[in-house]
């Protein structure tokens, strides 16, 4: 028996039970597929199949659905995703212009990602943790305060106060905030913290230490800041017409609503190798009990600017140096969805969300 014939069959089943969602026959893969055997040497391979555990058969005499093993072996055989069509990418394209504000754009990516796959969409917003920071200003309160505002690279605008007994003057402060803008602009929020700690104090020409001290613990705890609870979705009304069976829905829904739990989810599948970055887990890969029935695409975003965290410390040769994605964006939907789209648009999204937002941002905050 042929191997590599027995796989080609077990893509056709998978790729007609897709597009069918109905147990798929060996007389309608010999009619439809050209496999050049006969319909009971198809039949004899489906059997394999089922014995080595990429098929299942629901029903006495029916024809076969693919299992879990069945769908991981036609996701990995996708080596690369496919292209969208010219439409698809317009639309894309599309919804992102004209957003006011890093919310709204990512509210918009939800809802494309959404549009073009039919299942339930999630963008993370970026995290602290992995955001660069773009500009700094200190602003006087009150005799002993400052505000401190932070524009990250996408956008975000983040404030802390900062108490000292010691406040500069207006022309100090300028030049505080020069001398943090020109050695912090562009790193981690951890990576400042660590730089304002080694900058001169005022003994040597440069801040109060007290002052000093009070904004690395401001960027400290900028970069501890978790924004976990920012996830934006779109689409769980469509989840509604992708189940046959309506029982897997409940469990599914309640999944839905633990969103820590799915954020933890995508980043873990950024960080496996996959298809040009996108990760997949089928079913019991999610090690989600009410995901049992379902399957997660997702990818990182941001990845073209953001360093390591301890790029200060490494040497890296041009053009091979690291990078970790700022945030996630992913879609969920049952283990027979259109992998090859749904891999396709959640690539391209995160594609244009990171060149929309390394080109768009400047705009919102100026």
């Amino acid at each position: 028996m042929s191997s590599t014939r027995r796989m080609q069959i077990l893509r056709a089943v998978v790729e007609d039970y897709i597009r069918q969602q109905e147990p798929i026959g060996s007389g309608a893969l010999a009619a439809k597929h050209h496999l050049g055997v006969s319909s009971a040497t198809i039949r004899n391979d489906m059997a394999v199949l089922e014995d080595e555990g990429y098929l299942t058969q629901p029903h006495t005499s029916a024809g076969r659905i693919p299992t879990e093993k069945g769908y991981r072996y036609f996701v990995n055989s996708l080596s690369t995703p496919i292209s969208l069509t010219a439409e698809q990418r317009e639309s894309i394209s599309s919804a992102l212009s004209g957003s006011v504000s890093l919310q709204d754009t990512l509210q918009r990516a939800a809802r494309i990602l959404s549009t073009i796959t039919g299942q339930y969409a999630m963008v993370s917003a970026p995290s602290l943790s992995w955001s660069l920071m773009r500009h700094v200003e200190l602003l006087p309160l009150a005799a002993h305060t400052l505000l401190l505002v932070a524009i990250t690279e996408t956008g975000r605008v983040v404030q802390r106060l900062v108490s000292a007994d010691t406040l500069p003057n207006t022309e100090q402060t300028q030049c505080i905030c020069e001398t943090i803008n020109t050695h912090c602009r562009m790193l981690t929020f951890r990576q400042c913290v660590q730089t304002i700690r080694t900058l001169p104090t005022d003994s040597e020409g440069g801040f109060p230490p007290q002052l000093r001290d009070a904004i690395a613990a401001a960027f400290s705890g900028m970069e501890n800041e978790e924004r976990s609870n920012e996830l934006f979705t779109s689409g769980a009304a469509s989840l509604t017409h992708q189940y046959i069976d309506a029982a897997s829905l409940a469990p599914l829904f309640d999944a839905l609503e633990e969103q820590v739990v799915l954020m933890r989810l995508m980043y873990d599948l950024t960080g496996q190798p996959g298809q040009e970055g996108v990760g997949v887990a089928i079913g019991s890969e999610t090690h989600t009990p009410g995901l049992l029935h379902a399957s997660v695409v997702s990818s990182g975003y941001g990845q073209s600017s953001t360093p390591s965290a301890n790029a200060e410390h490494e040497e890296y040769d041009t053009g091979t140096q690291p990078t970790m994605p700022i945030a996630v964006i992913g879609s969920i939907g049952p283990t027979h969805m259109n992998y090859a789209v749904t891999m396709a648009a959640v690539h391209a999204v995160s594609r244009y969300l990171t060149e929309f937002l390394c080109v768009g941002h400047n705009g919102w905050q100026e």
